[in-house]
Formats: C-alpha cells, sequence, structure tokens
C-alpha cells in the first residue's frame, strides 16, 4: 500500500504525551491513508468492530502490508497501533517493524495479557476493558506484563455490560482505570470515542468532564474530532502561567512554601506543575 509513511519501532507513540488517537477501519486502505495524514498523534488501524467478518482476511493483509512498508525519515511518520481481532492477527504483524502497539479488547484477565506478549515479543500492549469483569481486574491487568504501556475502556461495550443509559454512569469505572493504571506506573488512560462526529460541542464538554477525572486525551474516529480533543486537554494559558510560578518558586526554595497569592505549594502540587508545562511544550 503507497501512501503516507509510519513510524518505525521502537518509537510507540513518541516521547512527548500522545491526546489524539484516530481509528481508521483496516480494510478500507484509503481511510487509513488518509487517517495518517490528518494529524493524530497515533493512528489505530481496527480489525475488530470496524471490519465485517468477510473482510478481516483483506484487512490483515493491508494492514501488513502497511506496516512491512518503508520506513519514515528520522522524526517523521505516524505511530500506528492496531486493534486486533484474534491470535491471527497479532501472529501475522508482530513482527512488523511498522507496529508501534497492539491494542487488545475485551480483556478480562491478566492471563491474556501474557498470552499476546508471548506471541509478540517487544511490542507495546494497550489492553481494552470493555465489561465489568474487566474492570474488577484492572489493576492486575495494567500491571500484567512490562510490555502493557497502558491501559483504556471500551466503553461501548461497557455500557451495555453495566446496563448503563447515562454516561455519568460510567464515572466509577473511569475513576477506577485511572487509579489502576497510576498505581501500575503507566500514563493516565485515554477517553473512549465520542460517537457522534457532529457534535462537537458535546464532545467538548464530554472531554472537559472527563479530564476533570484524570483521563487524558481521546480515541476519534473522524479527524474533525482531533482539534476538539486537542484543545480540551491542552493546558489553558492561564493553567500554564500558575505552573511557571510554581516551578520556578520550588527552585529558590525547598520544601512546603507559599505563593505570593496564597497557593501553598508543596512536593506534589510542583510535580503537577511540572508534568502541565511538559504537555503545554508537548510539540517544541
Amino acid at each position: 500500500m503507497s501512501g503516507p509513511s509510519v513510524a518505525r519501532r521502537p518509537d510507540s507513540g513518541g516521547t512527548a504525551v500522545a491526546l489524539t488517537w484516530l481509528y481508521a477501519p483496516g480494510d478500507r486502505p484509503e481511510v487509513v491513508r488518509k487517517a495518517l495524514e490528518a494529524g493524530a498523534d497515533a493512528v489505530i488501524v481496527d480489525l475488530e468492530d470496524a471490519v465485517a467478518p468477510d473482510r478481516r482476511e483483506y484487512a490483515r493483509a493491508a494492514t501488513a502490508e502497511l506496516l512491512a512498508g518503508p520506513p519514515a525519515p528520522d522524526g517523521a511518520g505516524v505511530p500506528v497501533h492496531v486493534r486486533v481481532h484474534g491470535e491471527a492477527d497479532v501472529r501475522a504483524l508482530a513482527g512488523l517493524p511498522g507496529l508501534a502497539g497492539i491494542r487488545l479488547p475485551k480483556i478480562t484477565h491478566a492471563a491474556s495479557v501474557h498470552h499476546v506478549a508471548a506471541l509478540a515479543p517487544g511490542v507495546p500492549l494497550y489492553p481494552l476493558l470493555e465489561s465489568a469483569l474487566a474492570i474488577e481486574h484492572a489493576y492486575s491487568i495494567a500491571g500484567a506484563h512490562p510490555e502493557v504501556r497502558g491501559i483504556a475502556l471500551g466503553e461501548a461495550d461497557l455500557r451495555a455490560d453495566l446496563g448503563v443509559r447515562d454516561d455519568t454512569g460510567l464515572d466509577w469505572s473511569r475513576g477506577r482505570v485511572v487509579v489502576a493504571a497510576r498505581a501500575a506506573g503507566l500514563d493516565p488512560p485515554a477517553m473512549s470515542v465520542f460517537p457522534d462526529v457532529r457534535d462537537l460541542a458535546g464532545l467538548s464538554a464530554s472531554c472537559a468532564h472527563g479530564r476533570g477525572l484524570g483521563l487524558l486525551g481521546r480515541a476519534a474516529i473522524h479527524p474533525r474530532q482531533l482539534p476538539v480533543i486537542e484543545r480540551a486537554f491542552r493546558p489553558t494559558p492561564r493553567e500554564v502561567e500558575a505552573a511557571r510560578e510554581v516551578v520556578e518558586a520550588a527552585r529558590s526554595e525547598e520544601g512546603a512554601l507559599a505563593l505570593p497569592d496564597g497557593r501553598f505549594v508543596d512536593a506534589a502540587v510542583v510535580a503537577t506543575a511540572r508534568r502541565t508545562l511538559a504537555l503545554a511544550h508537548r510539540d517544541d
């Protein structure tokens, strides 16, 4: 498949924090090519829900062709993750240089993660938690293997499993994966997709709610969603200025201190401020 180059391993998404993850169906190479040029931090080629059963072999072959293609120049290319459908996908793609990560759907136990890690040594893994049982095992899944680089919710399936109608009914589960990721030393989870590609105001409000829960970044299903997600999770100018004041104060004094405006600053506040500045300058 000709078209834009993809990033080569071992780059699993770059050193910068990824905020946008754009899904593209694996059986539509032309859509994948467009996704690679859409400006997302990473592209997720979907071999699972987005592909009809009779198209899965074709999707696997097209994705393998993409990931085996010529490498991008140094510093160029978009990291490509693949949401696999089963073991055949893992075996076909694991050794390809363009594979930056494997998304593992419907994971419920750490044993499943170990199984995939044995089939794809050295490939970063991202389990998706999509059931009540998975949420109960969130920490053991997050810490199952050194190649687990992140976890996330599959909210459509989880909503159906829990019988949840209102979106806020998932907040406890979202908080659970945030805590599990942190406890396992992983980056904060990204939010699941927002299904209405026309409701950008709703997407922005949903992202703001998720950010308040500790989630960071979001998967998208259309390029028009990318700038909304980016804005929602980037620090505001006011947040950046406040973080800069904290970091500057910490350079001159050790231990706890109070800023002129009355804010109390300790080590945890300084660490948060540094993360804010790193996120604000992630593209520098």
